[in-house]
């Protein structure tokens, strides 16, 4: 009988403990603590995690503009065998997007990749792509933490385009120019390789192209200051800022020789 009165009694106290005044607020109270520090670590995690996303990104984008960009770069070295560093970061800056980079969490957007490590090889005809940036993360109350970033890699110097049965293997086969009055049966022939040379902007005043003309401003690639360096023909009047502007292509078509019409054969190349 004991035993029964003092289980009444703890059962009546606790009924007691749980109706009285602030029991209920102290609940609250203790749910609202633990709720005020876990969902703020909950968010950060989520931020963490998506700029972990954002930096991944940012680095295989940067590698794939860089791949392309030295392949392009690659093909003006087996002209000029000079790597032009300014060319390589336009390319890659583009090839990436300029409104994604600058938007990027790069550390100064396009102006943060730095490429000067680069180098080109004439000996061996491999080029060594060096790619240096910093990434920053926009967190004041830590400090904005950063951290720097490298991606290099080497490539092999261009050899020409595969010959795919329009080389001198076929007879059949011969090579014009949209404005050309010959035909050629060599795809390498002088007069359908433009004669491109790399020349410091400072002594362009004193060059002359074959007709002894001086060479104006390009309009498709120069605009504003020219690089230090520029790109010239002999028979052209115009300097260039870069290998891939139109001014410095020749269009070569292969054509059956049955197909061409009042066209004699360079004395060049032609048997």
């Amino acid at each position: 009988m004991q035993q029964i009165h003092t289980n009444k009694k703890q059962s009546r106290f606790k009924k007691e403990r749980a109706s009285a005044p602030g029991a209920g607020y102290e609940k609250n109270a203790s749910v609202t603590v633990e709720a005020s520090f876990g969902i703020p670590l909950f968010l950060f995690a989520v931020l963490c995690l998506i700029w972990m996303i954002e930096i991944h990104s940012i680095r295989i984008s940067i590698l794939n503009a860089a791949q392309s960009a030295a392949k392009r770069a690659a093909e003006e070295t087996a002209i000029v065998p000079v790597l032009n560093i300014s060319a390589l970061k336009a390319d890659i800056i583009n090839g990436i997007g300029i409104e994604r980079v600058e938007r990027s969490i790069l550390d100064g957007g396009s102006e943060g990749i730095q490429c000067k490590d680069s180098w080109f090889s004439s000996d061996t005809g491999e080029m060594y792509i060096k790619i240096k940036y910093k990434i920053s993360l926009p967190l004041p109350v830590f400090g904005n933490p950063s951290a720097e970033f490298t991606e290099d890699f080497r490539i092999n110097g261009w050899r020409g385009y595969e010959d795919r049965g329009l080389g001198n293997g076929d007879a059949d086969i011969v090579y014009i120019t949209e404005n050309g009055l010959v035909y050629h049966e060599d795809p390498q022939c002088t007069y359908l390789q433009l004669s491109i040379n790399f020349v410091p902007y400072a002594g362009l005043s004193e060059l002359r192209n074959s007709g002894g003309a001086i060479y104006h401003r390009c309009e498709k690639c120069v605009y504003g200051p020219a690089m230090v360096g520029v790109y010239i023909t002999e028979t052209g009047g115009k300097y260039h800022n870069s290998l891939r502007c139109s001014g410095l292509k020749r269009t070569v078509r292969a054509v059956k020789k049955s197909e061409v019409i009042g066209k004699g054969g360079c004395y060049r190349c032609t048997k």
